[in-house]
C-alpha cells in the first residue's frame, strides 16, 4: 500500500497545501517518513489524514469558478464503527462549500471497504448543495462496496453506480474530467466516452 501515491499530474494547477482556502493549508509532507497506516500496512506520506484512522485523501483539484472538487480516496470506509461520513463531512465539505463548492467528484477506486451506518451526513451534505445546482459523485467504486453504498440507501443523495464506473480519468485535465461528469451526473449524456 505504500507505493499507492496519491494521483500527482495535476500538482502544476492546484496543490492543496498552498491554497488558502483549503483545509490543508500549510502542510508539509515528510516524503520519506511513512507514518499513516491502513490494516497495518504504511500508506504513502501524501495522502492526508481527516481524523478517520482507516480512510485518506488527497484533494487533487479545486476550481472556485466552477464550483468543483475533485478529490481521491484510499483504504476503508467506515460510517459504521468509526463515522468516517462525519469526518468527512466536518473537516473537509463544510471547509470548501462556503467557499462556492458544490459539485464534489470522489475518486473510490482505492477504497476497499464500505461499511455503512445511516444516511444522515449524506442528506446534510445534498441538503447544503442542492440549491445551487450540487450534486455529489462517486468514481470507479468497487463492486462490493457500491452494493454495501446501496444497502445503506446512499443512491439517494450521492451519484455512483455503473455509468459511474470504470472512467479511464487520469490522462484528462480536471476541468475536463468535471465537464464530462457533470453531463454524465445531469444526464446529458449517458455513458462517458474517455
Amino acid at each position: 500500500m505504500h507505493d499507492i501515491e496519491p494521483h500527482f499530474k495535476w500538482r502544476d494547477r492546484y496543490i492543496a497545501s498552498e491554497d488558502e482556502r483549503s483545509p490543508f493549508r500549510g502542510r508539509v509532507y515528510d516524503e520519506f517518513k511513512f507514518t499513516n497506516k491502513i490494516y497495518n500496512y504504511f500508506i504513502h506520506p501524501q495522502w492526508d489524514e481527516f481524523g478517520s484512522a482507516t480512510l485518506y485523501l488527497k484533494i487533487l483539484a479545486v476550481d472556485y469558478n466552477e464550483s468543483y472538487a475533485i478529490i481521491e480516496l484510499i483504504g476503508e470506509w467506515n460510517d459504521c464503527l468509526s463515522n468516517d461520513i462525519m469526518f468527512l463531512k466536518r473537516e473537509i465539505i463544510d471547509q470548501l462549500v462556503p467557499y462556492g463548492i458544490t459539485k464534489f467528484v470522489l475518486i473510490c477506486e482505492n477504497v476497499l471497504n464500505f461499511h455503512g451506518s445511516d444516511d444522515c451526513y449524506y442528506e446534510e451534505w445534498y441538503d447544503d448543495i442542492k440549491d445551487e445546482g450540487g450534486w455529489i459523485c462517486l468514481l470507479n467504486t468497487l463492486q462490493h462496496v457500491e452494493e454495501e453504498m446501496k444497502s445503506t440507501q446512499l443512491q439517494y443523495f450521492i451519484n455512483f453506480g455503473e455509468e459511474f464506473n470504470d472512467i479511464n480519468w487520469r490522462p484528462h485535465r480536471p476541468k475536463v474530467l468535471f465537464s464530462a461528469i457533470d453531463a454524465l451526473v445531469n444526464g446529458m449524456v449517458k455513458r462517458l466516452t474517455f
